[in-house]
């Protein structure tokens, strides 16, 4: 019990020094009155397919088609805490080892600092599952991206083929204080 106790007081305070020392794009803060529940590590793919240009057919372009990836307690990705993949309704959603879920829509993004990773979000959450940690979230930020952006140039060649490209990123979640 003592050492449950003990644990949940250094993750409070981890989140809590880590909420007040990351800067996030004011595009996509989060204001005061909503407090940091969880921060997760994420690692997985962005998977795109290959289609038609629908502004010009002569083209071809990288569409998204989902994330797949494993949320995990620290950046060393070995304790697994979770998953991120699309709803049925096509929605982003995460889940958590205690049953719970949180769908998101996008609200804002900015670009990455890193040019080659895919971009920063704030999401609303919405449509909430189960009963648990991810139930009552408001607010999903996805920041420090690497990787995952699809490739600029597409061609007739791979029309109809799925890419998955490699990303982590972090997620953070948020609740009405």
């Amino acid at each position: 019990m003592t050492r449950t106790i003990l644990s949940l007081l250094l993750m409070t305070c981890t989140l809590a020094g880590f909420a007040q020392t990351q800067e996030v794009p004011a595009a996509i803060k989060v204001t005061d009155d909503y407090k940091l529940i969880m921060h997760a590590y994420a690692k997985g793919v962005q998977v795109y397919i290959c289609t038609q240009d629908p502004a010009d057919t002569s083209r071809y372009v990288w569409t998204f088609s989902e994330p797949r990836a494993n949320l995990y307690t620290a950046a060393d990705y070995h304790k697994l805490i979770g998953k991120h993949y699309l709803n049925p309704a096509k929605k982003p959603t995460w889940a958590y080892t205690d049953g719970s879920t949180i769908s998101g829509a996008k609200l804002q993004q900015v670009n990455s600092p890193d040019s080659t990773a895919i971009p920063w979000l704030l999401l609303k959450g919405i449509t909430p599952g189960g009963t648990g940690t991810l139930t009552p979230v408001v607010f999903i930020q996805r920041i420090n991206t690497q990787g995952g952006k699809a490739p600029v140039t597409a061609d007739k060649q791979h029309k109809g083929q799925l890419l998955a490209q490699p990303y982590t990123a972090e997620y953070l979640f948020y609740i009405k204080k």
